[in-house]
């Protein structure tokens, strides 16, 4: 097996994953208490009920804690001179290998949750794809993207 690559999402993209999850959470209990009152008017059986707190609950357990951490502990990335290394996943790890010579632009973006937690997700585009380092603090997240962008005109020069 291959070794694990050197840089992890900090622990601060933890806590947004899970304030996400939340977030989601909140819409699927939006949408049970909905159901819920639905039932109520025209007098479905009570166990829908039981099915919309269920619901609430498993997606919560989800959403917040088991996907966030599995999430958090999968995701690694390195730079190094040649070439940009992404793993990630859920239950299927990805290894994703980038080489310098098809970077064409690096950016970062960071939203209103994001920038909250002084987080910056980096987005490194090819010819075909475009791959996202996320929740990296933003500081890192501008010297990566700095780094990056010298490296992938390095070995344009070089070709």
């Amino acid at each position: 097996m291959r070794k694990q690559l050197m840089f992890q999402i900090p622990k601060k993209g933890l806590t947004v994953w899970r304030l996400y999850g939340f977030l989601n959470t909140m819409i699927i209990g939006i949408l049970a208490a909905v159901v819920c009152f639905v039932t109520y008017f025209f007098e479905w059986p009570s166990f829908i009920y039981l099915i919309g707190f269920a619901l609430i609950v498993l997606v919560g357990l989800a959403s917040i804690w088991w996907f966030p951490n599995i999430r958090w502990n999968h995701w690694r990335y390195e730079v190094r001179e040649h070439e940009i290394e992404i793993q990630n996943g859920l239950f299927i790890i990805k290894r994703t290998l980038i080489p310098m010579v098809r970077v064409q632009h690096v950016d970062t973006s960071q939203g209103p949750i994001l920038k909250k937690y002084d987080l910056a997700n980096i987005s490194i585009s090819t010819a075909a794809t475009t791959h996202v380092i996320p929740m990296l603090i933003t500081e890192d997240a501008d010297q990566l993207r700095g780094r990056i962008s010298i490296l992938a005109r390095v070995a344009e020069d070089d070709v």
